[in-house]
């Protein structure tokens, strides 16, 4: 509290720890004491910032990776997918994720976020506090998945499919991993590396598979704006900072420690993937240099809170190396993602989530693992967290891209692709791209 030292604050700090002093009536069974006024307004203003930031920074990023003719529809799809992903999760995904219920899926209590506490249980937040940031999460999640089909949605299956995938895969793993079975096993996850960039990695794997490549020879799909690209990234950077620092729910050194070591990972990542882009044959460019910071920050969200400054930077480094190393098999094996959401965000967030049982480790400048683990049962504990991911996120998304595709078709037709997508965004070919 270096910030409050003066002669003032210090005498209102005696008072206050006066009054404290004095017993009080006991609090009746339910009642709950006032939330913390620097822990609310750090979590509100960390969720309202990494909106800012994600929303128009991965509208510019995945925009600035596909042909100009279509740049203004995966924008578009961006934006709605923040919008249906937010009205799924206030109308029941929060109760899934996070009210009384089952280990597996919460409950019906906080149904379009009804009977929201004035104090978050175990927290020194108010719950509509809380609501909020996770409300930033869940529509961040979803978002990210633009790039991997852009081009060639339909924007009615993606109507569809958006509230299904917050509902039936993203809440239930929130559930696990931060209030339930994954967290009781000991699998750490400070800032979503596994709930968020794991997730929507495997389940772009899945969408890009499934959609198939857009057409044309792969120098014909090349991205229009670097530019954009690296603009999208440098305001993606601040929010997913806003991110790894809010995930600490208070104002704190958790959350200090949390900002500085993505911020260090993203630094290093940016250098690691241009590095080795050059030892490769590439040129450094913006692309490289977007993607490395990105694959970073997805690198470091798992350990942010508990890494050392070193450790940051090796993880972020380490991290953004393996991403640049997935693209190019990605790429390889035919898979379209112009985005590169499978190789930063679901590569990042996997190897991270590994990455840190050594590097969270005390010997090397860490906070250490949770009571009573040790590096071999942290290891498990992470693994097993890696593979139920991986697992229900790839399965869950493939059962409801081909039980959307059922209703609506999933690709657009060949000659709106080959027209591009923005020539549709007007009158009722905006929902269908016909």
């Amino acid at each position: 509290m270096r910030g409050f030292s003066h002669g003032r604050m210090g005498r209102l700090a005696a008072m206050a720890m006066l009054v404290a002093a004095v017993p009080g009536p006991a609090l009746a069974q339910g009642a709950a004491a006032d939330p913390n006024g620097a822990a609310m307004g750090w979590t509100m203003a960390a969720g309202i910032l990494l909106l800012l930031a994600a929303l128009p920074g991965l509208m510019l990023f995945h925009a600035g990776a596909v042909r100009p003719r279509a740049a203004l529809s995966v924008a578009i799809h961006v934006a709605l997918a923040g919008a249906l992903a937010s009205l799924a999760w206030a109308l029941a995904g929060y109760s899934l994720a996070f009210a009384p219920g089952s280990a597996w899926i919460g409950g019906l209590a906080n149904l379009g976020l009804a009977n929201l506490a004035g104090l978050r249980t175990g927290l020194t937040l108010s719950e509509p506090a809380f609501a909020l940031f996770q409300t930033a999460l869940a529509l961040l999640a979803p978002a990210l998945l633009a790039g991997a089909f852009a081009e060639r949605v339909r924007l009615g299956w993606l109507m569809l499919f958006v509230p299904l995938w917050v509902l039936a895969v993203y809440a239930p793993v929130t559930r696990w991993l931060w209030s339930s079975w994954l967290a009781d096993l000991g699998t750490r996850d400070f800032a979503g590396g596994l709930a968020i960039h794991g997730l929507a990695g495997i389940s772009a794997l899945v969408l890009a598979v499934l959609v198939g490549p857009r057409e044309g020879d792969a120098p014909q799909r090349a991205a229009h704006s670097p530019l954009l690209r690296l603009a999208g990234a440098g305001l993606l950077w601040i929010g997913l900072l806003a991110l790894a620092g809010g995930s600490a729910l208070a104002a704190d050194d958790d959350a200090a420690f949390a900002l500085l070591n993505s911020h260090l990972a993203a630094c290093a990542g940016a250098l690691g993937w241009i590095a080795l882009a050059a030892l490769l044959g590439e040129r450094p460019g913006a692309r490289g240099l977007a993607a490395g910071a990105i694959a970073g920050l997805a690198s470091a969200a798992s350990a942010a809170g508990w890494l050392g400054g070193l450790g940051a930077i090796a993880v972020g480094f380490a991290g953004a190396v393996a991403c640049c190393l997935a693209a190019r098999l990605i790429a390889a094996r035919g898979i379209d993602d112009p985005g590169r959401g499978i190789a930063i965000h679901g590569v990042g967030g996997v190897i991270g989530a590994l990455l840190l049982v050594p590097f969270a480790a005390q010997a090397l400048g860490g906070a250490g693992y949770a009571d009573g683990a040790s590096l071999a049962s942290q290891f498990i504990a992470q693994l097993v967290g890696v593979a139920t991911v991986l697992l229900w996120g790839g399965l869950g998304t493939l059962l409801l891209a081909l039980l959307v595709s059922i209703l609506v078709p999933m690709r657009v037709p060949a000659a709106a692709e080959q027209a591009g997508l923005d020539t549709a965004i007007h009158g009722e070919a905006a929902w269908t791209h016909d």
